[in-house]
């Protein structure tokens, strides 16, 4: 029945399935060939010959299965034992940049900051170090100066220079002792002239009482009833803080972050009790009465062509149906030019985006914010045109930079970029919004299509996770927001101006912690 002499078929199968990619065991090829052989055969009609039949393709089948299960099962574990090894490098890679990152901004010199934020006990011998005493004078220009032209290159040599021309002048006379104003042949001298020098001075904050006089008139024949002076008007009716004590209250605390206790204690050195539970009633108070004020701002405000807006965050004890965990916000829009900012703080116990929705409602114009996503339903408003900032595009790269061993990287290259976009900005500070507008559409928009062509490059080949993939990933994304502000001359690059304005609020926070009320 079977034949064991090889047929020609058997010669060439294996060279054929080799060629299609498929590799069997020989002996279980020669099983297939049998069972062929026995499948093209007559049939016997024998229950021996359909059990031996039964038998060799259940051999045949198993034999297959399993060299076929095991070639795919390695070839699967070998694939996922290499993903699996490239998921933990790139995730080790990420952690390790996080520590370097993190290790940097404890430890490391923060050129980003400031030189004036120093810390707050060493910061007297931190200022005082390389000047002399050739130094100590107060180098302020009088309003009425204009600044000498100076060579190219020329350092300025620290010349004395006079104070402000607006400021009060008291002026103190030094005479000669008489018995020195006898000369040596005997003639009394006479004044032939003098010598002016000038020195800063300050008053120390003066606690006074107001005494409102009011003087009463009445007729000596008693013909009507007497006629009384009007009282005064007061911010505040039933109080006895004047305008100038309130403002000042106002004043210490949201913009030089001084908390109530402390400034308790400025007014108990004068003499004065002053519970920081009456300040902070003065305070409620007085932010009703200037509630007119704050609406004419907000129509100010929203009159302007370019609004900034950012939040920050906020912690309120005692707030209905809140935790005292529980965080809440301070967003803050700023709008106007430099010199007329307006400043608006609306707290909100939300960051979603109908707050913004809600605070510019009726807004025609542009608005620059981050990359925060909850600006981005009312930047897709057809009457607002979304603005996005330069400054934390930048910051994504710089921490990458930070991120990276050696002194050189990718973020070099792009953030060499940024900074001739920021050149040309200062370059043109003071320019017309025309002559403003011809550079950026030239010389920024070079330098725009340079970075865009380098964020091309290496967008497809860094690693999304690392710093340098987020910082491009952030670019990419905010692309069309970024590039925007070349297309006007009074369009700013960034949202500096209103993070500068949250920055005071931030320092009083860092002081009072949080609010017990809203």
């Amino acid at each position: 029945m079977f034949s064991n002499a090889a047929s020609p078929a058997s010669d060439t199968l294996p060279e054929e399935l080799s060629k299609l990619g498929i590799a069997i065991p020989d002996q279980a090829l020669q099983r297939i060939i049998e069972a062929v052989t026995l499948a093209i055969t007559p049939r016997v009609s024998s229950s021996v010959e359909r059990q031996i039949e039964a038998r060799v393709r259940a051999e045949i089948t198993a034999e297959v299965t399993s060299s076929v299960t095991a070639e795919v099962s390695a070839k699967l574990q070998a694939s996922f034992d290499a993903r699996v090894k490239a998921a933990v490098q790139e995730q080790l890679l990420a952690l390790y940049e996080e520590i370097r990152l993190q290790r940097h901004r404890m430890f490391g010199r923060r050129t980003e900051t400031s030189a004036a934020q120093l810390g707050l006990f060493n910061e007297a011998e931190v200022l005082a170090q390389g000047t002399t005493a050739a130094d100590d004078q107060v180098v302020l220009p009088p309003a009425s100066e204009k600044p000498t032209p100076k060579a190219q290159g020329q350092q300025a040599r620290g010349k004395r220079k006079p104070l402000p021309a607006e400021l009060p002048r008291v002026d103190v006379l030094h005479e000669l002792p008489e018995d020195q104003r006898l000369c040596a042949c005997g003639t009394p001298m006479v004044v032939i002239g003098q010598e002016v020098s000038e020195q800063l001075d300050i008053v120390p904050m003066q606690v006074r009482v107001l005494r409102h006089i009011r003087i009463r008139y009445g007729c000596p024949d008693k013909a009507q009833l007497p006629a009384l002076a009007p009282r005064p008007l007061k911010v505040l009716p039933k109080s006895n803080a004047s305008a100038g004590l309130l403002a000042m209250l106002i004043t210490v605390k949201y913009v030089d972050g001084l908390p109530l206790a402390r400034f308790e204690h400025v007014m108990a050195r004068s003499g004065v009790s002053l519970p920081r539970q009456t300040q902070a009633r003065w305070i409620i108070e007085v932010s009703q009465a200037l509630q007119p004020l704050v609406n004419l701002a907000r129509d100010h405000l929203l009159a302007c062509p370019v609004i900034h807006m950012d939040e920050t965050r906020m912690q309120v004890l005692k707030e209905p149906d809140r935790a005292a965990s529980a965080l809440s916000y301070m967003w803050v829009h700023i709008g106007g030019p430099p010199g007329k900012r307006v400043v608006l703080f609306d707290y909100e116990t939300s960051r979603s985006a109908e707050v913004p929705e809600r605070l510019l409602a009726g807004y025609k114009g542009y608005l620059m914010t981050d990359g925060y996503p909850g600006y981005n339903q009312v930047g897709s408003d057809k009457h607002i045109t979304h603005l996005a900032c330069w400054a934390h595009a930048r910051r994504g790269f710089v921490e990458a930079k930070q991120a990276t061993p050696g002194k050189a990287s990718k973020a070099d290259e792009v953030l060499r970029l940024i900074a001739k976009l920021y050149r040309v900005e200062k370059d043109h500070k003071n320019a017309t919004e025309q002559v403003r507008l011809h550079a950026r559409q030239t010389e920024s928009k070079a330098l725009l299509e340079a970075i865009r062509q380098w964020l091309d490059t290496n967008l497809p080949i860094v690693v999304p996770s690392l710093k340098l993939g987020q910082a491009i990933a952030y670019l990419d994304k905010h692309w069309p927001r970024l590039v925007r502000y070349i297309e006007r001359g009074d369009l700013p690059i960034d949202n500096n101006p209103v993070e500068n304005a949250i920055r005071p609020f931030v320092v009083g926070r860092k002081a009072w912690l949080f609010a017990d009320t809203p």
